[in-house]
């Protein structure tokens, strides 16, 4: 019988400075154990949380929503507290993106978003903590022999976290930290406190610690053999299997059985498939479906007027007369799908900030892409494109049988994008638009310097590596030395090459790093952080929201992308003057 336990803190590759596991591999192995759920504690993120999800559901896993947050603290600020927290409902999972947010826009530091205790406190309803351990601030008070102050900090956190604080017991073999479970243990039963077991989970297998020594080593810029180098973990660190748990814990086994309590306790309900838009204010004494369907009308009527001027088309002619039923027939049938669809309010959203843009001397491209093939965009001026002069396809863009966010590439000129940027967040509110982040990845050419870098090999061994693996937009380390005959026969002859070549092969394809979409925009219906945590740069600036484009379209945000172009390759016309 499966000794029941679940994993409730755990950094995949999204937490960036540590963590090696992949969502897929990480919710199939879950699954092979027979756990019956699975937290994901990202550092100070949720990057991952709706890939998450829906894995995690689609293998009838419980996802746990939580993260890994440092704490300021107030007598050494270079070594900050630790603590978990995961959300067990709606209220809790709100928190957590607030504190998370708060983190990074108004504590980070050298890179890390750190949380002032009293916000966490002022914010715990609905999330339950753990202590953080060794790291935490209750446990680095045992380890210095503060008992009593230990004692009096656990009564603050359990003040703030009535019946959902929890002392860590951590046992992975590093330094202090059997000292710390027999203290805690000691506090717990002073204190009448639960206790819960976790594995500080970086990777999936025993096997992979060196893999993840060397992601660490190529994120600190230093070699694994420099003395300088903090060994912060072992290879204990894996995701053990309840029964290895439970061997380990056989003297604690309350700590096994709380965590699937604590399992049990959170549930949270990620709304996905729905669609979130803002509004868009419309006149007095119409619905908006009203004014949708009369502003195309409208629109229609003046491009019409555009492409049969009536000096070569009278009004009154046959010909006109069945140019303008095709036009209004297909603006119709449009219109019908965007409104069942419940699209409206994106168009409408889409259509004010182009029209501001083209109303202030902003360069619009004419429409690219499925988009251009709408006639409901095309009479509202949101291409200059006429769909059924050029026999363009409406399904292509918006389809009742494939439902999906409407997406509009939009290309305005570089030099004033951002103009149209600041209009959008003024309009909908600076507190609810912001840009989208973006994952960069160990990809081929670039991972085999960095393995022969953290491993201590000459940079020429590493760089001709690299030059032999082809220059190919998705080029892989298996496509390379499928491709290269001299590359395979230089890795087959050389022992060192070999050993990069392993490691980069382990490492191919991990998550290294965030950047911004160059021209992704988000709109909240309300504020951002209802539906997402925030991410910005150490002075405040470039906010982003933490999920990327596809998981913004998985939660049904109205995402719009603002591509950019040299102002030389418009030229004004009728639809762009």
């Amino acid at each position: 019988m499966t000794v029941p336990f679940v994993h409730l803190r755990l950094h995949s590759e999204y937490s960036l400075v540590d963590g090696l596991v992949k969502l897929k591999s990480l919710v199939s192995t879950t699954a092979a154990r027979e756990m019956p759920a699975l937290a994901l504690t990202d550092e100070a993120n949720l990057f991952g949380l709706v890939k998450f999800y829906t894995a995690a559901q689609g293998a009838g896993l419980k996802p746990i929503i939580g993260s890994d947050l440092w704490l300021h603290n107030p007598h050494d600020d270079a070594h900050p507290y630790r603590l978990t927290l995961l959300a067990m409902n709606a209220t809790g999972y709100r928190n957590l993106t607030e504190l998370i947010s708060k983190g990074w826009t108004h504590g980070q530091r050298q890179g890390r978003a750190i949380l002032d205790k009293r916000w966490v406190m002022a914010q715990s309803d609905g999330l339950i903590a753990l202590s953080g351990g060794r790291d935490g601030e209750v446990g680095r008070h045992l380890l210095s022999e503060h008992y009593e102050d230990a004692k009096s900090l656990l009564g603050e956190w359990q003040t703030a976290f009535p019946e959902r604080f929890y002392l860590e017991l951590v046992r992975t073999g590093r330094a202090l930290e059997e000292t710390c479970v027999h203290e805690s243990v000691r506090l717990a039963i002073d204190t009448g406190t639960p206790v819960v077991a976790t594995n500080d989970v970086r990777f999936l297998e025993r096997e992979d610690f060196w893999a993840h020594e060397t992601r660490v080593a190529i994120g600190e810029g230093k070699a694994l053999d420099d003395p300088r180098r903090e060994r912060r973990y072992s290879e204990e660190q894996y995701l053990k299997s309840p029964e290895e748990m439970a061997a380990l814990f056989a003297d604690i086994p309350e700590a096994l059985e709380n965590s699937v309590m604590i399992a049990k306790r959170c549930s949270v309900d990620v709304r996905l498939g729905e669609i979130f838009l803002p509004e868009y204010e419309i006149p007095d004494g119409m619905t908006q479906d009203e004014f949708f369907r009369k502003i195309s009308h409208d629109g229609l009527t003046e491009r019409l007027d555009f492409l049969f001027p009536e000096a070569q088309y009278p009004r009154d002619s046959e010909e006109y007369q069945a140019i303008d039923q095709r036009y209004r027939e297909r603006l119709d049938f449009e219109l019908d799908i965007i409104i069942q669809m419940g699209f409206p309010g994106y168009f409408l959203i889409v259509m004010d900030f182009i029209q501001w843009a083209k109303d202030n001397k902003v360069p619009v491209g004419p429409g690219r892409g499925s988009g251009a093939g709408s006639l409901v965009a095309y009479a509202q001026k949101i291409t200059d494109l006429d769909p059924i002069g050029y026999d363009l396809l409406f399904e292509r863009f918006l389809n009742p049988e494939r439902v999906s966010m409407p997406d509009f590439d939009v290309d305005f000129c570089m030099e004033k994008r951002d103009k149209v940027i600041d209009y959008v967040a003024d309009r909908y509110g600076r507190d609810a638009v912001s840009q989208i982040v973006t994952f960069g990845t160990m990809a081929a050419k670039a991972v085999v310097r960095d393995v022969a870098r953290a491993q201590g090999r000459p940079y020429s061994l590493g760089d001709k590596l690299s030059k032999l693996i082809p220059f190919e937009v998705g080029m892989t380390l298996s496509k390379a030395i499928e491709q290269e005959s001299a590359l395979k026969e230089f890795i087959d002859a050389d022992e060192d090459a070999a050993e990069i070549w392993e490691m980069a092969l382990k490492l191919e394809g991990t998550t290294r790093g965030t950047g911004k979409h160059a021209g992704g925009v988000v709109i909240a219906p309300t504020k951002l952080t209802d539906f997402a945590p925030l991410l910005c740069d150490e002075d405040g600036s470039g906010l982003m929201v933490q999920f990327d484009k596809n998981d913004i379209e998985e939660q049904g945000w109205s995402s719009l992308t603002f591509r950019t172009a040299h102002p030389d390759d418009y030229r004004l016309g009728a639809g762009n003057g």
